[in-house]
């Protein structure tokens, strides 16, 4: 491997890392959000109305914890990106 294509691996390879962290970052977004919806999800909601939006409330947590997980894998999947393409020279783009 000569220096330079061992150079532009790294590179490529830290600017995946890159990605990897702002996919991160998106996720710790969906852990607060979800965060907070569960604790308003949590208020004693006694009014027919209060009981509907806790319902609904409870189906998007639910479709936010899919996201979230799916996030996460994301993240997973960016990093074992970026050990490839900083472990492999000669191959173009990513």
């Amino acid at each position: 491997m000569l220096a330079s294509d061992a150079s532009a691996c790294a590179s490529r390879g830290y600017e995946v890392q890159q990605l990897a962290a702002r996919v991160t970052a998106c996720a710790d977004r969906a852990d607060a959000a979800l965060a907070q919806l569960v604790r308003v999800e949590l208020q004693g909601w006694q009014s027919p109305a209060g009981r509907a939006y806790r319902t609904s409330l409870s189906l998007q947590a639910a479709a936010l914890s899919r996201s979230r997980t799916g996030l996460r894998e994301a993240v997973a999947a960016v990093l074992r990106h970026a050990q490839n393409v900083a472990m492999s020279p000669g191959r173009q783009g990513y």
